[in-house]
């Protein structure tokens, strides 16, 4: 399990579909993107991983996480969380940026709060997920 941190009131939540995995970030995170690449299409099953990366340091994540780890298309290994109850993926760590999570945006308990700012790896985004043109 990750170091985890407690962080104030100003956070969202979230968690995988059963409730045994639960986090709080800062409502004002890093970035947020869409991921186009194999490895997100893979680990998600869908054509691409709606994120927001959050600093380690100001989030707390609690609960039973199984990790998954292999290299990114950009080369780098990463780490990918998933609920060892239920299966839901929850949060990727890079080996290039060691001091972010990566949140997948549906496990947000309001997942309306997410709003890509870009995308990543379109070129390789799937015939039937393509970019959205506005990123």
């Amino acid at each position: 399990m990750p170091e985890t941190t407690t962080i104030g009131v100003d956070c969202l939540t979230g968690g995988c579909a059963c409730g045994a995995v639960r986090y709080d970030v800062p409502k004002q995170w890093e970035f947020s993107f869409h991921c186009h690449c194999r490895k997100c299409q893979h680990l998600t099953g869908t054509g691409h991983a709606p994120a927001f990366a959050v600093k380690k340091a100001e989030t707390t994540l609690l609960g039973p996480l199984k990790y998954f780890e292999q290299s990114a298309d950009s080369g780098a290994r990463t780490r990918s969380g998933f609920c060892e109850t239920c299966g839901s993926p929850i949060v990727s760590m890079s080996g290039a940026y060691p001091d972010r999570f990566y949140f997948l945006a549906a496990t947000l308990d309001d997942p309306s709060a997410f709003n890509a700012q870009f995308v990543v790896f379109g070129a390789q985004a799937q015939p039937w997920d393509p970019v959205d043109p506005s990123l």
